[in-house]
């Protein structure tokens, strides 16, 4: 299957170039990198387009300003899905997803039509957190899980693999959230749909170099975002425009 990793990135000019190399020893020739760079002011969209010169299976997308994840991750599936790929992941720049795991998401991904890179199942788990960051990450799950009745163990990670019709049915320009709560919105839309999803084991690993993305508004918005999923599926729905105006969303 013709494969494509998105991955957003901003100042990552200490990681992007070993990370590329790294994801190239583990997958075929049938995959490609595409690096979405908002403009960073450290020079990684340079860095990314010597790349891309020497390796034509590496692809970048320079964005003007830092627009956000979520808004990247929609712009790396809609370049999917009109080159014509069949398989998307969406994954991290900071080697927080070590390229170690491409393999198995590749192998499931041919039996489910999403797969989700766990924490949170036996054989997952996290190093060099604290325990700020613990309780937050598996509090935001949990939250998510019981507020939205869903069967998945992690819901905030961003090491996802999708097939190409669930893109194609969620429509990628609708998806509205950013940071943790895409991804939560992503399982969220795709389960909702009948999609078959599979969560596999990973070991998330906190960054040792660059600057870390997370911050208090990426936390609230989750929250806030996954109260309007629950509203929406329910008599509350009604309201629902109207915190979305209020929201400027």
């Amino acid at each position: 299957m013709k494969t494509l990793i998105v991955i957003p990135t901003y100042n990552e000019i200490e990681n992007i170039k070993r990370l590329v190399s790294e994801i190239f020893q583990h997958v075929d020739q049938n995959t490609h990198v595409l690096v979405i760079d908002d403009n960073s002011p450290d020079g990684t969209g340079d860095l990314a387009d010597v790349l891309a010169e020497s390796n034509p299976c590496v692809h970048v997308i320079h964005r003007a300003k830092k627009l956000g994840l979520g808004t990247a991750y929609v712009a790396g599936f809609k370049y999917a899905l009109e080159n014509g790929y069949d398989v998307v992941f969406e994954m991290d720049s900071d080697f927080s997803h070590d390229p170690k795991y491409l393999p198995l998401f590749q192998q499931e991904i041919e039996k489910y039509d999403g797969v989700i890179g766990s924490r949170y199942v036996p054989g997952g788990g996290v190093l060099n957190w604290g325990l700020c960051r613990r309780v937050i990450s598996r509090g935001g799950s949990l939250y998510a899980k019981l507020l939205l009745n869903l069967p998945f163990q992690d819901l905030t990670g961003g090491f996802n693999c999708w097939k190409r019709g669930v893109l194609e049915a969620i429509v990628p320009s609708s998806l509205k959230s950013d940071g943790y709560a895409f991804q939560i919105e992503m399982k969220y839309r795709a389960f909702k749909k009948g999609f078959r999803l599979k969560e596999i084991p990973i070991v998330f690993e906190d960054r040792y170099l660059g600057q870390s993305k997370m911050s208090k508004k990426i936390v609230i918005e989750a929250m806030y975002r996954v109260l309007l999923m629950r509203l929406s599926q329910s008599r509350l729905g009604r309201i629902l425009p109207e915190l979305e105006s209020i929201s400027g969303k």
